[in-house]
């Protein structure tokens, strides 16, 4: 007897697994049994699963009979004329659906030429072999799987047009794309994902060359007249928030310009782009330090007197302004209620991003990099026929990532391009390359995509011929704008006076234990000493207790023993205050830290 199992709980026995799992697959094909009801016989273990629970991950497969499709020509062409629909097919059972569990028993074919008499199901389409975003990547079939998975991963991180009502949206840290194209070269899955509503890249000309060494290691150079005439152009948007809260004992924020009598005050030039609300206006430029929402707040710790008395000069600024490095134009303000009924202000700040050296920029294939170079458009190489490319890329970049759609992609976007049509580079079902190739050849042109060009400052001709096409590429919302960060000397941390930490915060850049080496190597002593001087602390030290002591200022600011007064010898010695702090949080578990001096010398 053979155990039965309805979502992992035992229901009963039967005697031929075999016949009762053919029977219940029966039903469901002819519509008996719900179509998400799945089945499979484990040989080895001697038992029936059979899985109705939610939230299983099914897909749809054409029902093979005999080493035969069940999906037959007449049906495709009823489909074709709508006079049959997709419910239907999986009605008559040539079309069910498959869970990870009923899917160990099935055999399934790519495509309908691979049938044999054991197969049990054919694909649909090759194309679901990978997800959504995949199937966007043109002749994915020709690149290697790691590639094909970056390529992805790419296309998540491109700048595009994301919405089209994103005027009347408050996105957080949102960028748009100016001028959007859809592909020339695409995928079935670009007409069924309707991708040409909510592109996200532009159609370029790259040719594939070195230029003076700028673009090796992955890096492109870009020419300036194509950013002029918009290539890449975006905009930032990045919201500032505020809401007056309510406080224990009654007491609120104010959304107000700040009197000169609140604590905190700043400057009058700080609040100068605020009106009588205490709000920004529409279009002004602001930029680092800039208040843009004036707010003011009761003090934070309140005794219970002072609760009932309450004056202006009590309360504290809590205003909201620009961080370091952040700049732009106020685009829109809005006046709203939070869920708590108090008031809320949000304004969008929009900055327009040009390309520039840092960006960075991919095609679909994985094939990513920075602009390490914007030249102008006279120093751009130029073909026989005057066409000077945008983007030059790497020749290096092909052989070692094997990225062969990067190729053919460029190979047709040239000839779609030239012809004025899209170019079908569906995976497994694509336009071929030979075909390419022939119709590059009828424009005219050489078949292998390659042209004469010339150098632009002595005007010779390059003695190779060059690969120069148009690919769809995309500019990524990685900017050097948002992650250029420097500092000298600024604020610190109040526990461990170590500088602060991040861009936002003007931070410090962290010398690690590596870095160091390379300081030691180098031989830079002082810049060494300089980078490990941020929290610097000269305390005076007991020699015979060991513990750190203070100077008393009623005893001519003398330094002065915990435990042995006046009694102990005082050295003063140089630490980090990280290191004095960990001290005192040794005394405050009971711990004795005890230091033991010795000279240097």
């Amino acid at each position: 007897m053979t155990d039965v199992f309805v979502d992992n709980k035992f229901v009963g026995t039967v005697t031929n697994p075999k016949s009762f799992k053919d029977d219940l697959v029966g039903d469901r094909r002819r519509g008996k049994v719900s179509k998400y009801v799945n089945v499979s016989y484990l040989e080895l273990e001697d038992k029936i699963l059979v899985e109705t629970s939610k939230g299983r991950s099914t897909r749809p497969l054409i029902v093979v009979r005999d080493g035969k499709s069940t999906l037959t020509p007449r049906h495709l062409e009823q489909l074709q004329k709508h006079e049959f629909n997709w419910s239907d097919l999986i009605t008559q059972g040539v079309v069910e659906y498959l869970d990870s569990v009923e899917e160990e028993d099935a055999l399934v074919a790519f495509f309908e030429e691979d049938l044999t008499p054991d197969h049990t199901h054919l694909e649909v389409t090759p194309l679901s072999i990978v997800g959504h975003i995949t199937s966007l990547v043109p002749f994915a079939n020709f690149n290697h799987a790691v590639r094909l998975n970056q390529g992805a991963k790419n296309q998540k991180q491109a700048v595009g047009f994301y919405a089209a009502n994103f005027q009347s949206r408050l996105d957080m840290d949102v960028n748009l794309l100016h001028y959007p194209q859809r592909p020339i070269v695409k995928t079935i899955m670009h007409d069924v994902s309707g991708y040409e509503k909510h592109p996200s890249g532009q159609n370029v000309t790259l040719a594939v060359m070195s230029y003076r060494g700028y673009n090796m290691e992955d890096a492109i150079v870009v020419n300036q007249g194509s950013i002029d005439r918009g290539l890449g152009r975006s905009t930032y948007f990045r919201p500032v928030i505020a809401e007056e809260l309510r406080y224990s004992g009654g007491l609120m924020d104010e959304i107000a310009v700040p009197d000169k009598e609140v604590r905190g005050y700043k400057t009058e030039q700080d609040y100068r782009y605020l009106e009588d609300d205490g709000i920004i206006y529409p279009e002004a430029k602001v930029g680092e330090g800039d208040v843009v929402i004036g707010k003011i707040s009761p003090p934070r710790f309140l005794s219970s007197m002072d609760e009932y008395s309450l004056s202006t000069d009590s309360r504290r600024e809590s205003s909201l302004s620009l961080k370091h490095g952040e700049k732009g134009i106020v685009d829109f303000v809005a006046l709203t209620e939070n869920q708590e009924g108090n008031k809320l202000v949000q304004v969008r700040l929009r900055e327009q991003r040009l390309p520039e050296m840092g960006d960075k920029f991919t095609s679909r294939h994985g094939q990513k990099g920075v602009v390490s170079l914007v030249i102008p458009e006279a120093d751009v190489p130029f073909t026989s026929t005057g066409v000077r490319p945008d983007i030059l890329f790497s020749p290096h970049g092909i052989p070692s990532r094997m990225t062969v759609a990067h190729m053919l992609e460029l190979l047709g976007g040239k000839v779609g391009s030239l012809n004025g049509r899209l170019i079908d580079a569906t995976p497994f079902e694509s336009e071929t390359e030979a075909d390419i190739r022939k119709e590059l050849l009828n424009l005219g042109f050489r078949e292998d995509g390659t042209e004469t060009m010339y150098n632009p400052v002595t005007g010779e001709q390059y003695t190779t011929q060059i690969f120069i096409g148009n690919i769809y590429y995309l500019r990524l919302k990685h900017m050097v704008a948002n992650k250029l960060h420097s500092r000298a000397r600024g604020p610190i941390q109040l526990l461990t006076r170590q500088p602060t930490e991040g861009r936002a915060k003007e931070g410090g850049l962290r010398l690690g234990e590596m870095e160091k080496d390379t300081f030691v190597a180098h031989g830079a002593s002082l810049t060494l000493k300089e980078r490990f001087d941020s929290d610097k602390i000269v305390v005076p030290v007991c020699e015979t207790s060991g513990l750190i002591g203070y100077y008393d200022a009623r005893k001519n600011n003398r330094a002065v023993s915990p435990l042995h007064d006046d009694e102990s010898e005082m050295t003063d010695i140089e630490v980090s205050y990280a290191f004095r702090l960990l001290l005192d949080e040794f005394k405050a578990l009971g711990l004795y830290p005890k230091l033991r001096l010795k000279s240097k010398f």
